[in-house]
């Protein structure tokens, strides 16, 4: 499998959606850890998250937070790189960007972070989030990490 940041092949074999889901459990805060997102998928480079609908996640009107959203999008980029990387190290978010296309109402999320470039220090990421129950586009988010380990 090549390298993101083309320096060679990585040699490690690809993360388990158990040991994603373990590396949520273990690092995340309580009040993310209150989403409760589960990984759905992983690739090389890529990481696939489910944000079960609430009530509690919604807003007046029904539709899911965009607070919600912009931390599931953060958490998802966090396994992707992880799953890249084959492991989880420190890192902290530098930029995220979101743009919101419709409200999501009555259906779970699905959230697909795509690494486009993971360096030494730095990784990107495109973010896609769709609401399962009708396959619309409900957000799209890039972001940039520094990793510190």
């Amino acid at each position: 499998m090549p390298d993101l940041a083309g320096r060679g092949t990585i040699t490690h074999m690809t993360m388990t959606t158990v040991e994603a889901d373990k590396i949520l459990s273990v690092n995340f805060a309580p009040w993310v850890l209150a989403l409760g997102l589960r990984v759905e998928a992983l690739g090389d480079d890529r990481a696939t998250l489910r944000l079960p609908w609430s009530r509690t996640l919604a807003r007046e009107g029904g539709g899911l937070s965009g607070q919600a959203l912009m931390a599931a999008a953060d958490t998802a980029t966090v396994i992707a790189v992880s799953a890249a990387r084959g492991a989880y190290g420190p890192m902290t978010t530098v930029q995220q960007s979101t743009s919101f296309q419709r409200a999501v109402t009555d259906s779970d999320v699905l959230i697909e972070s795509v690494l486009t470039k993971l360096g030494r220090r730095m990784a990107f990421a495109d973010i896609t989030l769709t609401a399962e129950r009708t396959g619309e586009l409900a957000a799209r988010a890039s972001t940039v990490y520094a990793l510190l380990g």
